[in-house]
């Protein structure tokens, strides 16, 4: 085993692991971060790692604590103590290509940090050139390509065809890396190797009528309720972009599985990028979803009629060029609790803003720009496809946005939107997705409980009390006591030989 790259975060290292052929991979247990100073070869520090996750293109990624300063990161297997060998260098965050797949059309779209473009924005592509090769290094061994388009962190290049021929071996596929350069400057470093292949445009229609993509940390305990309610309503396939959890977020995905929901995790390791993990999923959803709602695990659609999303859908893109169904948002407050409901946000906060809050969007893929510009709350559409507005009376998205203290005091950790400040920054203190009066630090304040409520809204709680609710025990399928209630009553059935 070895270590193929580290990336240093703000607060953590990336280390992506390389594993011979054949050899089994490690689990958490297995593994320790060590830590070594410049003036010995022999680790003075060691720490369990805070995560490490199997990935579809990254391979194995282990999560350190963040090392001292003067020190680097290595692994070690448990209990010998053998330890991989390191890279010779560690990649920054803030300048790194982190992301790379080959479209349809066989461009190559590259994701990465460092660009540091105005959002919404197209630069100039001809400032611009892809590089592929296996050592940055070496400009002799390396293929370069024109860039189609750049825009926020997403550039587009044209591939090169031996690269495009070479993908169908495996050392190609693993070992051949893509970057960018500002001509005239360094290449970005570069842990993109693009073997994720999409699949072709195909004429038979779509798997799923309506799909969802978020991007998530640490949600493991709301997410039951979320997928059971929109699975409920029309939703058929899951998208989770799993940003850094270590709530046993995996655990939960499993269990959902193991019930017949379409669901799926992919890890998104990268900090201040969900535009980004949008657009990529997006693109990775394209060949089966024929639409795709992006929205968080504190947005439920609530349907004002006796309808489904699928009808909502069909009402508004009638005509063909419609490509983005645009959903007002309210937001709800703590509802006087002061600790977390019980039977699950959809039921315990019933108090909310009277005015909406923007909106969030449901988005054919096909119809996206190729710049797969996004600003977290709607795309840009391809030239002749244009938005449509949902009626609030038809369909709100409730935005449990102000939960009781205990959850939303973690929103201070770190915005996911690339270009939203974090809320422990004097940046923007104004901006609407800050929570009015509470400065930069994550202080409760007296009347927290209270706040945010300025009109009583219990439709969506009665609807998912009636929808849901068991008949005899009032229990609803999120909560734990659910399932226990359950397997208790098989097993009664079962002393009575009924089953």
């Amino acid at each position: 085993m070895s270590i193929r790259e580290t990336i240093l975060m703000p607060d953590y290292a990336l280390v992506f692991l390389n594993y011979p052929p054949s050899s089994r991979f490690y689990t958490e247990r297995d593994l320790e971060c060590v830590y070594f100073s410049a003036k010995s070869a022999q680790p003075r520090l060691s720490a369990p790692p805070l995560q490490v996750d199997q990935t579809e293109l990254h391979g194995q990624i282990v999560r350190c604590p963040l090392m001292p300063r003067g020190r680097t990161v290595s692994i070690s297997v448990k209990p010998i103590g053998r330890i991989a060998t390191n890279p010779s260098s560690n990649h920054r965050w803030d300048s790194l290509v982190y992301e790379a797949l080959i479209d349809r059309d066989n461009t190559t779209i590259v994701f990465l940090k460092g660009l540091n473009l105005r959002p919404e924005r197209l630069a100039e592509p001809s400032r611009f050139e892809c590089v592929y090769g296996w050592d940055f290094k070496r400009p002799k061994m390396l293929l370069t390509s024109d860039v189609v388009s750049v825009a926020q962190e997403i550039v587009r290049c044209r591939t090169p065809l031996s690269f495009l021929i070479g993908l169908n071996m495996k050392k190609v596929k693993d070992s051949v890396k893509v970057s960018v350069r500002v001509k005239g400057r360094r290449i970005f470093p570069s842990v993109a190797r693009p073997g994720l292949r999409l699949e072709p445009k195909r004429k038979a229609p779509k798997r799923h009528q309506i799909c969802v993509c978020t991007m998530l940390r640490n949600q493991a305990r709301f997410l039951k309720e979320w997928v059971m309610y929109h699975t409920r309503i029309g939703v058929k396939r899951w998208f989770v972009y799993d940003n850094n959890s270590d709530d046993d977020i995996g655990t939960v995905i499993e269990s959902l599985q193991s019930n017949n929901y379409n669901i799926t995790r992919h890890v998104w390791p990268w900090i201040k990028a969900q535009e980004a993990g949008f657009a990529h999923c997006a693109l990775r959803a394209r060949s089966v979803c024929k639409w795709v709602g992006f929205i968080d695990v504190d947005e439920f659609f609530h349907l004002k009629l006796d309808q489904s999303l699928k009808d909502v859908i069909r009402r508004h893109s009638g005509p063909n060029n419609v490509g983005e169904i645009r959903t007002p948002c309210y937001s709800f407050g703590p509802s006087g609790l002061k600790k977390l409901p019980r039977q699950g946000v959809m039921v315990g906060y019933t108090c909310r803003l009277a005015a909406r809050e923007r909106h969030k969007s449901i988005v054919s893929p096909d119809a996206l720009n190729s710049t797969l510009i996004n600003v977290v709350h709607h795309f840009h559409l391809k030239q002749g496809f244009v938005a449509v507005s949902v009626d609030r009376t038809v369909m709100v998205i409730n935005h449990y946005k102000y939960q009781v203290w205990e959850v939303f005091k973690e929103k201070f950790y770190r915005r996911v939107a690339t270009f939203v400040s974090d809320w422990k920054e004097e940046q923007n203190v104004g901006s609407k997705d800050r929570a009015p009066g509470l400065g930069t630090k994550a202080v409760e304040p007296p009347d927290w409980s209270n706040r945010f409520c300025e009109v009583r809204d219990s439709n969506l709680r009665n609807w998912v009390l009636n929808k849901f609710a068991d008949r005899r025990t009032h229990l609803l399928p999120w909560q734990p006591e659910y399932e226990l209630q359950k397997r208790q009553r098989r097993k009664r059935r079962r002393g009575r030989g009924y089953l």
